[in-house]
């Protein structure tokens, strides 16, 4: 069985901008032959997906492409992170796979079983996230080939409490964190972003690289094409919504403006 819903959308901006509002996680959508291969029965997978999505952050996203003077591209995942994560590598570092979350996820934000130990990923990987991958290596060539550059911003969420599956979510938990880069963050980047969420004091102290750091940047680019800038936005959840997974409130269109601020100074 196929899902009925797209893995993904590309969703298209301003022909001269090379931003890309990229989000991986807001989505809840499990395919139903996917999840027979998920162990938790429904509640539980429900309360599941409401730890670890990412929620509203695809509305903040087109919130933010509407805010702007120069409209991003958007690239959305439409399938549940519990699908596949797209932003891990099926090669992902040990201390990643040993609590059961690489690129396909055998265990839970509490460190719970989600599929049996020799779950085959293979399937996933083939049919979901290297499809994903493709696809945005191919987005950002297009924008490389029409504006000579190409600027990333990735969008997430975390909650307020740490999670036990953050293996390094000890240190400040600020309303918002920017995760950087060293090859593909540069210093002007990091300061527009600053600037934008730190503007009038909306968000308090804007933190970096905690609770949790690195960009996302397709591996065609990574650490190779300077033409490619990346930045990680975090948005801790309280500033938006009722937690956990709940509905959001006033402060989605506060961020959603400022994310557009960002936008137009990254362009």
């Amino acid at each position: 069985m196929t899902s009925a819903v797209p893995s993904f959308s590309l969703l298209p901006g301003a022909a001269g901008s090379p931003v890309i509002l990229h989000v991986p996680h807001s989505a809840r959508e499990i395919p139903a032959d996917v999840r027979a291969g998920i162990v938790m029965d429904g509640p539980a997978l429900e309360r599941e997906s409401d730890h670890v999505v990412d929620a509203h952050t695809a509305q903040i996203a087109e919130a933010a492409a509407r805010a702007a003077r120069v409209t991003p591209w958007r690239f959305v995942n439409r399938l549940s992170r519990l699908v596949v994560d797209p932003e891990r590598f099926p090669d992902e570092r040990e201390e990643m796979l040993a609590a059961g979350m690489g690129a396909v996820y055998t265990r839970t934000t509490h460190g719970e079983v989600l599929r049996e130990a020799g779950f085959d990923a293979e399937p996933l990987l083939a049919r979901y996230f290297r499809p994903y991958a493709r696809a945005m290596t191919e987005a950002v060539a297009e924008r490389l080939a029409a504006t000579g550059r190409a600027v990333i911003v990735d969008v997430h969420s975390y909650p307020t409490a740490r999670l036990p599956y953050e293996l390094h979510g000890e240190g400040p938990r600020p309303p918002v964190c920017l995760g950087t880069d060293a090859f593909h963050t540069p210093p002007a980047l990091l300061a527009a972003a600053r600037d934008a969420f730190g503007d009038a004091g909306l968000y308090g102290d804007v933190g970096l690289n905690s609770p949790f750091s690195g960009t996302y940047v397709p591996l065609d680019f990574f650490g190779r094409d300077p033409r490619v800038s990346a930045l990680m936005v975090e948005l801790r959840r309280d500033t938006y919504m009722a937690e956990p997974g709940g509905p959001a409130g006033p402060g989605l269109h506060r961020i959603a403006a400022a994310l557009g601020t960002l936008v137009d100074a990254a362009g």
